[in-house]
């Protein structure tokens, strides 16, 4: 009877050791800048929702996934920031959430890698390739990224003659572990 409980209690620890560290967004910044009648325009996303469960040694077993409510947006400006709410950009009554989720990584050199995400704004996913730096300390990682979209790809803004069509996105994620 011992050794059976010797055994379970020793399973026990070998399976909560290899689980997943639960981790939690401690800080996050994301913003964007996208040029209107040649002025580059910024504003930001606040509330990300991360699931990360990223391990160096172990790419392909890691996974990001993250959302944020499109009704966060702001550029410090209510009248824009309702337009940007609006059917005409990103329709918060309808589409709620943007996501991102990974599909796999590279690690380049140093604290330098690379994701492939699925990102999907208004129901319409596209693959997009992230650079991005991770460094981690005792109880903390960070990671910070910069990547380019085109807001056509995913049904915001329409057709515009004032308005780029090229966005560039920065998330700047702290996360404990």
């Amino acid at each position: 009877m011992k050794k059976i409980y010797i055994a379970a209690v020793l399973v026990f620890l070998v399976i909560n050791s290899f689980a997943q560290v639960k981790t939690t967004v401690t800080k996050s910044a994301i913003s964007f800048k996208i040029k209107n009648m040649g002025i580059s325009c910024t504003g930001v996303f606040n509330g990300l929702q991360a699931d990360v469960q990223f391990k160096p040694a172990d790419l392909t077993g890691s996974s990001i996934t993250a959302s944020v409510e499109t009704a966060t947006v702001n550029t410090d400006n209510e009248m824009r920031d309702n337009h940007l709410k609006s059917a005409d950009y990103f329709d918060i009554a309808t589409y709620p959430k943007i996501t991102l989720k990974s599909v796999s990584f590279k690690h380049k050199s140093g604290d330098n890698y690379s994701g492939s995400f699925n990102v999907t704004i208004k129901d319409k996913t596209k693959l997009i390739e992230v650079p991005f730096t991770y460094i981690e300390t005792s109880n903390i990682a960070v990671f910070n990224g910069s990547f380019k979209i085109n807001r056509k790809d995913f049904g915001v803004g329409g057709n515009s003659m004032v308005l780029a069509d090229e966005a560039t996105v920065t998330v700047n994620t702290e996360i404990s572990k």
